[in-house]
């Protein structure tokens, strides 16, 4: 059999087509709430570490720390495989995006630390000196300046969420990889598995060009 009979047959490709688009909105769902709960939870997250009572910035502390630590698969089959031994059941869908978002949560924190730390603190002076309200200083003056400054990291630790997705086949869940992995064996051919790598690029390389040119966009704007 040669290369393009065994990588990239075309009719198994379209007898495995369905398989494979309907793992593919699997996998959009579970990377959209994943990065929703991360972005809501990150911005929290960080103010706590940045505004927080000395308790609270400790713990946020502490989260960030381990949940950077600890690698997403592990902590995927301790939540999926784990605690079910404690009672606790979640679905594979429910697992993963549990564990994208915890982890998710953690590095997006830090994104946003970042991001409102590098506002000068002129800033934070002259709010106070108009005798804005905490809540109307962060909404009104720094957080959009913020935003702005952590774009591009934003949208790459995004792009990181939806790759990590794949890792939800290892507790049956049918997303796109795991999808491609059935027809795979159901045909004996790998062109299913090819077709999903196709599949991950054609979405996700738009996403990394858009941050190619955020990253040289900001970086042209704070040069100015």
């Amino acid at each position: 059999m040669d290369i393009f009979t065994t990588f990239f047959n075309l009719a198994v490709l379209e007898r495995s087509f369905p398989l494979l688009l309907s793992g593919l909105w699997i996998t959009l769902e579970l990377g959209v709430v994943s990065i929703v709960g991360g972005l809501a939870g990150g911005l929290i997250l960080a103010l706590l570490r940045l505004y927080g009572a000395t308790f609270l910035q400790a713990l946020a502390k502490i989260y960030i720390d381990i949940f950077r630590s600890i690698p997403l698969l592990v902590l995927l089959i301790v939540i999926y495989y784990a605690l079910p031994f404690v009672g606790i059941r979640l679905s594979p869908f429910l697992s993963a995006a549990a564990a994208l978002t915890i982890v998710s949560t953690a590095y997006t924190a830090e994104i946003f630390r970042a991001g409102i730390e590098a506002i000068p603190r002129g800033q934070f002076e002259a709010s106070e000196a108009l005798g804005l309200s905490y809540r109307h200083m962060m909404v009104e003056i720094i957080l959009p300046q913020a935003i702005k400054i952590v774009i591009p990291p934003l949208t790459n630790n995004c792009i990181n969420v939806m790759k990590d997705t794949a890792l939800a086949s290892v507790v049956a869940m049918p997303d796109l990889l795991k999808q491609a992995t059935q027809a795979q064996a159901l045909m004996a051919n790998p062109s299913p598995l090819i077709g999903a790598a196709i599949i991950y690029v054609a979405f996700l390389w738009p996403l990394v060009s858009i941050v190619a040119r955020l990253e040289k966009r900001f970086s042209a704007g704070r040069r100015r």
